[in-house]
């Protein structure tokens, strides 16, 4: 029988044909795959890492406020390996008329595609976590955060326990010691101050020791209602009305004259901080999973609000399970999102211990 058509038996007989139709297969197969895959890859494994380093984040958070060991996986590479193999045959018998058999041909293709990723993961244990999440984060560091742009009031109720004597809510769950009204009230003028541009800071070189932090008040070119707030600030203080510049030192007393003693907070307790807003579900409560601890004076801003429930929320910012319940930080809550997005970079500047890079993203593509 003849199963193919006298074009197709014409074609079978131009050797040129059939050459050109198999580079054409192979050219295919030659193609590249390793550009193809940088846009791809660059973006998923980018998502895939800030997404896993929040539900991190917020577990160790709800896991604080609970007395559990929070744990820190930190992902120290990452190798993708991909694999595309090819491959194409041409088969055919042409058969004379005055000849008996068969007269066939048939192209075949094939492919293997294999995508391989190693992820190695670090937890941070031992030196490095002593260093980074024990040690108070240097007041210097805190006030250049401050000095860069960020809220004033925002940074230091989240990095300080003390100011020149004025105490910060507390971060242990259960403490009876209440925070100083003043306190607040100082870094709310902090912050207004701020904004009109009236506070600086500036480093000084000793001729020995180390350099010295300096925080200093713009006396000059201030409105009188500017100057109002720097007196206010002064005597809450508890500085001498013409002293504008102060050098930073840690310490939560007050600092002697023209000193600025601050204390500042490790990242342990910063995070049990912001631990102490993580709404815990009623039937935890009468379980005793968690210390009590006392409601929010509603003249204390919140940093920090975390949901829970039995559902699964549709819509949020980040959500983690936990003991059977659900935590979520709302999509709407842009304090709270600011909050939580600055605790990497708190992480970041309290340098936790010797040099760190940033995971590392091989990909070798064939």
């Amino acid at each position: 029988a003849r199963l193919m058509k006298p074009r197709a038996y014409e074609a079978m007989k131009n050797p040129r044909l059939v050459f050109v139709c198999a580079a054409l297969l192979l050219g295919v197969g030659c193609k590249s795959v390793g550009p193809g895959t940088i846009a791809r890859d660059r973006f998923n494994y980018s998502g895939a890492l800030a997404e896993s380093w929040k539900n991190q984040m917020l577990l160790n958070l709800v896991k604080t406020r609970y007395l559990d060991l929070p744990i820190y996986l930190d992902v120290g590479q990452i190798v993708s390996g991909y694999t595309l193999e090819t491959g194409v045959t041409i088969f055919g018998q042409a058969s004379p008329q005055s000849m008996r058999g068969d007269t066939f041909g048939g192209l075949g293709a094939s492919g293997t595609f294999t995508d391989r990723p190693t992820i190695t993961y670090t937890p941070l244990t031992g030196e490095r976590f002593l260093v980074g999440f024990l040690t108070p984060v240097n007041p210097a560091k805190v006030m250049s955060v401050v000095q860069s742009g960020y809220p004033a009031d925002f940074i230091l109720q989240l990095t300080v326990d003390s100011l020149n004597g004025l105490r910060n809510r507390p971060v242990a769950p259960g403490s009876k010691h209440k925070a100083d009204p003043e306190f607040f009230r100082l870094l709310a003028l902090l912050r207004e101050i701020q904004d009109a541009g009236a506070v600086g800071m500036r480093v000084e070189q000793p001729t020995n020791g180390e350099p010295a932090a300096v925080l200093f008040f713009r006396g000059e070119r201030t409105s009188p209602e500017v100057e109002a707030k720097l007196s206010e600030a002064r005597r809450l203080l508890g500085v001498a009305e013409g002293e504008s510049a102060f050098r930073l030192v840690q310490s939560p007393l007050r600092g002697g004259p023209g000193e600025l003693g601050i204390a500042t907070r490790s990242l342990i307790q910063v995070m049990s901080s912001l631990a102490l807003g993580v709404k815990v579900p009623p039937q935890h409560l009468e379980r005793k999973l968690t210390p009590p601890i006392p409601d929010v004076p509603p003249d204390e801003p919140v940093l920090l609000r975390i949901h829970s429930g039995s559902e699964k929320p549709a819509d949020a910012f980040v959500t983690v399970p936990y003991e059977g319940q659900w935590f979520w930080i709302a999509n709407d809550d842009w304090t709270s999102k600011r909050t939580f997005s600055s605790i990497l970079f708190l992480f970041t500047l309290a340098d936790a211990g010797g040099a760190h890079t940033m995971p590392t993203i091989t990909i070798p593509a064939q």
